[in-house]
């Protein structure tokens, strides 16, 4: 994408709308003045943003002396993405070292026109927006982007060798070979594919659901007192279940019991048994987890072969809020 100086120096203004800085005092276009940015839109629960990250992390420090500056543009998805302190703590344990430029009102968003998570936008030294990329991959043909827009603000001491770096935990490339169940919302909005009848009222506005005797392949269950709301599954009760028939090497989920709440114990099964060498980084071998805030769990990383599994989870405390499972 190409845009005029003044359309792209009023995207870069867009800025000055963030509600809050991190990592920075508040950057704006005379302060970014004659520096190549690279803007990248992201919300701390995206998983196809946090297999990004270990490229944009690598970029912004190799290159922030050359004439760089990376700025995180945090836009939320879910309603607890909108609490700072929320973005705040996701910030640091993420290790996003960055600025962060908080968009909890979508205006740097609609500045960009954007609509993804991930979503890289190029912009060069005089203001101008040369290029852009939404979601994962391409990142060898991002890298030589910025430095072409480096060697043309006349910043050329650096490194031409790309950045080699080795993804952990959930910022792991996904294996898309057997990548065949898509993200999946528990909330009535999006959510799809959920095969448990709903029972009669708990009150409150929470209903008993049942795990039927056959859940198919990329669908899902629920069992027990829930209260299932537009965005999120909320359990109201001790040992409610989520069942997930499911065909990936990793499963991600995002949770937690509300700010301030109490943490919510539980314990997962894959194909009925403890995960063992299939655990995620958020369990233990016997399938024990603790969710203590709202954000993406990595549940399974199971080793070859991967097959068909079925996923459960029962947490063993109310409380918990359920949101969307992600897959790798």
């Amino acid at each position: 994408m190409s845009a005029s100086v003044e359309q792209s120096q009023g995207v870069l203004r867009s800025l000055n709308n963030a509600t809050a800085w991190l990592n920075t005092s508040p950057l704006t276009p005379e302060t970014l003045r004659g520096k190549v940015v690279l803007v990248e839109f992201w919300t701390f629960t995206c998983i196809n943003w946090l297999r990004t990250m270990p490229y944009v992390r690598a970029w912004s420090q190799k290159y922030k002396d050359h004439g760089l500056v990376v700025v995180g543009a945090h836009s939320p998805e879910f309603s607890f993405e909108h609490n700072l302190e929320n973005v705040r703590r996701q910030t640091a344990a993420l290790d996003v070292d960055f600025p962060v430029a908080v968009d909890s009102d979508f205006k740097i968003w609609r500045a960009f026109n954007n609509n993804y998570w991930p979503a890289l936008y190029f912009v060069d030294s005089k203001g101008s927006v040369r290029h852009e990329y939404f979601g994962e991959g391409e990142y060898a043909a991002s890298e030589r982007k910025i430095q072409q827009l480096l060697i043309e603000a006349d910043h050329k001491g650096f490194d031409r060798d790309l950045v080699t770096v080795v993804g952990k935990g959930a910022e792991a490339p996904a294996d898309w070979n057997d990548l065949r169940t898509p993200e999946t919302y528990v909330g009535m909005a999006r959510g799809e594919n959920l095969v448990s009848p709903r029972g009669a009222s708990s009150g409150g506005g929470a209903h008993r659901y049942t795990v039927p005797s056959n859940v198919p392949l990329n669908h899902w269950a629920l069992d027990g007192a829930w209260n299932v709301s537009d965005e999120k599954a909320a359990s109201v009760a001790a040992n409610t279940r989520i069942v997930f028939r499911f065909h990936a090497r990793d499963l991600h989920f995002v949770m937690g019991p509300p700010s301030g709440a109490p943490s919510v114990r539980f314990r997962i099964r894959v194909d009925g048994q403890p995960p063992g060498d299939a655990k995620g980084m958020d369990v233990d071998a016997q399938g024990h987890g603790m969710a203590s805030e709202q954000r993406l769990y990595q549940l399974v990383r199971q080793p070859r072969p991967i097959t068909d599994r079925q996923f459960e989870i029962e947490f063993l405390d109310p409380g918990v809020e359920a949101f969307v499972f992600t897959f790798g």
